[in-house]
Formats: structure tokens, sequence, C-alpha cells
């Protein structure tokens, strides 16, 4: 008779028989208990792929219309510098860097030592023959200020 295999050497079975472990018809009460079935396996795969291709095409898109875009950079404005004038004055100096032909609107402020705006300006800039020029804008302010600068630069 040959000599019967040692426990070390034999594979380990699962209790119960079930290759997940679980006795015997455990896995299917479970799956019946919280609706998993290869049916619904199936459906989430489904709509995991179609979220991440709706991601795909949504930023294939994106990347186009950005890429296509006739409206580029087509404005620049850059701060040159500024003047304190007095307590009540301010003189800020800067670029405009655009088409030629194009009129340009800006927002020009000064602001005190606490950052906070102490002067501001609507100007309209007529359109100029050149890509960049440079302007002056004289503001009034409120208090002392401590800078002057461009806000923001737009085409009307």
């Amino acid at each position: 008779m040959p000599p019967a295999p040692s426990p070390a050497a034999a594979p380990e079975q699962p209790v119960g028989g079930a290759p997940d472990g679980l006795p015997d018809g455990a896995t299917a009460r479970l799956d019946a208990r919280y609706g998993r079935s290869s049916g619904t396996r199936r459906r989430g795969r489904w709509i995991a792929v179609a979220v991440a291709a709706s991601f795909v095409v949504v930023f294939a898109a994106w990347v186009v219309f950005a890429a296509f875009d006739g409206d580029g950079a087509k404005l620049e404005s850059t701060d040159v510098g500024y003047i304190v004038l007095d307590d009540r004055a301010v003189d800020v100096q800067y670029t405009i860097s655009t088409p030629p032909g194009a009129e340009v609107s800006c927002a020009v402020q000064a602001q005190n030592q606490k950052f906070s705006i102490v002067g501001w300006k609507v100007v309209h800039l007529p359109a100029s023959s050149t890509y960049s020029t440079t302007y002056t804008t004289s503001l009034a302010t409120s208090e002392r200020a401590v800078t002057g600068l461009i806000y923001e630069c737009w085409l009307p």
C-alpha cells in the first residue's frame, strides 16, 4: 500500500467545497440578496465604458475648439511704471499690443499700502496704426497710492 500523502503536501481545499471559501450555495444566496448577476455586472461595465467614452469625446472636442478658435491672444497689456505725483494723484504708464486699427478699453487702478483700490478709471483708447503703443493715464486717488497698474483691457 502506498504511503498516505503528508498534510503539508496536500493542496488546501476550501471549506465547504466552494472555490471562494464560502459554504455551498452561500455565494448564490449573497448574489441574490444584493442583486448581483452576470447581467448587472455586464451593464455596469457598459455604463463605465460609455461614461469614459463620453469624457474622451468632450475632451477631444474642447481641444479642437481651443486649437482652432480664431480669437487667440489679440490683445496684450503690460504695466510699464507709475509715478506718484502727490497724496491725491498718480500717473500710470502701460503698453497695449493689439493689431493695428483696433480700439481698446482698459481699467486702470491705483492701490494703497494695504492693496486697497484708491483710484480707478476706465479709459477708451483710440485705434492705433502700430502694433504696440504706450499710454499714460492720470488717476485721482482718495488717499496716497503706492502703485498704479492695469486691472484689465478688452476689445469693445
